[in-house]
């Protein structure tokens, strides 16, 4: 049977313990945490499937405030090649003559992913280490992941091309 000594040491060893795991905890909490302001700029792309086409602009002001615009055509998948060119144009006109009424929201964002505010689905994605911006567009049951490029200034041409 251990004295009260070794009784009060156990005790200390056993709080020190506890705090020392604490301690830990609140340090993996804080090194796994990212910084919740959103990276400033501006983004475009486009994606393109035999059924789809999809043509993104973005921009994210200084103040978080967050303009997007993605006109899309889905279920093209019985046009022919000769109609898909001007699809493209069609959208990437849409795009840009609709750019000036896109209104400013605000999302949850958590470091990598921007969220409607209290919402669980992903808009957007940033992988702050390769800096890279992607999108993410729900077009029906479908759920599209789009690459999108930095740019200073936004492009009448989407596609690249």
């Amino acid at each position: 049977m251990p004295d009260k000594q070794g009784s009060a040491q156990m005790l200390t060893m056993r709080k020190f313990a506890a705090a020392f795991l604490g301690v830990m905890c609140l340090a993996g909490l804080i090194g796994c945490s990212h910084s919740g302001q959103p990276p400033v700029g501006r983004w475009e792309g486009s994606y393109e499937t035999d059924d789809d086409m999809v043509v993104v602009r973005l921009e994210i002001a200084a103040n978080g405030t967050i303009y997007l615009s993605a006109p899309d055509a889905m279920d093209i998948g019985g046009t022919p090649p000769d109609q898909r060119g001007p699809m493209r144009d069609k959208l990437a006109a849409t795009l840009s003559s609709s750019w000036s009424g896109v209104e400013g929201r605000t999302m949850d964002f958590d470091g990598r992913v921007f969220r409607k505010p209290g919402g669980l689905a992903p808009q957007m994605e940033w992988n702050p280490d390769s800096q890279k911006m992607t999108v993410v567009v729900y077009l029906g049951m479908k759920t599209i992941r789009i690459p999108v490029h930095a740019v200073k200034d936004f492009s009448d041409n989407p596609w690249g091309g």
